[in-house]
């Protein structure tokens, strides 16, 4: 898990020229997250998606939901700590080579997560994020990356990244990071992709976030 996952939900521009400006960048993982549309629209889209991203590089995720994952053919689903459980989710959705991906917010539930072996997990919120109706409190940069720096599984770091603190995310061990309105709000997607690209290409090679212990 490497680099940009990229979360379309409610693009100024459209979900397919979003997903489309993902394809031409080269973003390895796109998230459909459509949380209160209805479920026949959800699909409508996931079918436009799949359509962009099959044979690409781009591999497409649906949140929440494995039954809309399984009905457009995605490479995976994402899943929240309220949605049903992944051994469960991999029950319905044996197909070989299929994505599961799982949300955390804290260390515990981080922990708990390594027990059901998902793919991948998120961490965040990393700092305050209107994105969600509810949302989960903030762990902040050090607790965030002490996690994601402690997981024995891949880690995406989400939750109020953008380009004015992409450099700090990396520079606390992130090695794959979750935008939403950074792209979904922008009027030119592609530029706002390849400015995230850019940044996270110019933090370099990851280092320690600073020691805030005193000297011996």
């Amino acid at each position: 898990m490497q680099g940009l996952y990229l979360i379309l939900t409610n693009p100024v521009t459209g979900y397919e020229r979003c997903a489309e400006a993902a394809v031409a960048c080269g973003v390895r993982w796109l998230q459909l997250r459509m949380k209160r549309a209805p479920r026949d629209e959800i699909i409508a889209v996931g079918h436009t998606l799949r359509a962009i991203t099959r044979g690409t590089a781009t591999r497409l995720v649906i949140n929440d939901d494995v039954g809309i994952a399984r009905e457009v053919d995605a490479d995976g689903v994402h899943l929240g700590q309220g949605d049903m459980p992944l051994d469960e989710a991999r029950r319905l959705w044996p197909a070989a080579g299929k994505v599961f991906g799982l949300s955390t917010h804290s260390r515990e539930q981080a922990a708990r997560a390594v027990a059901y072996a998902p793919d991948y997990i998120g961490v965040g919120p990393v700092f305050a994020t209107p994105t969600k109706a509810i949302p989960d409190p903030v762990l902040g940069l050090e607790e965030a990356g002490a996690i994601i720096r402690a997981s024995p599984v891949p880690t995406v770091a989400i939750g109020g990244i953008g380009p004015e603190n992409l450099a700090d995310v990396r520079r606390h061990g992130a090695t794959a990071f979750a935008v939403v309105r950074a792209v979904n709000q922008a009027a030119d997607p592609e530029a706002a992709i390849r400015s995230l690209q850019a940044v996270w290409q110019a933090a370099g090679v990851i280092q320690p976030p600073p020691s805030t212990s005193s000297p011996s």
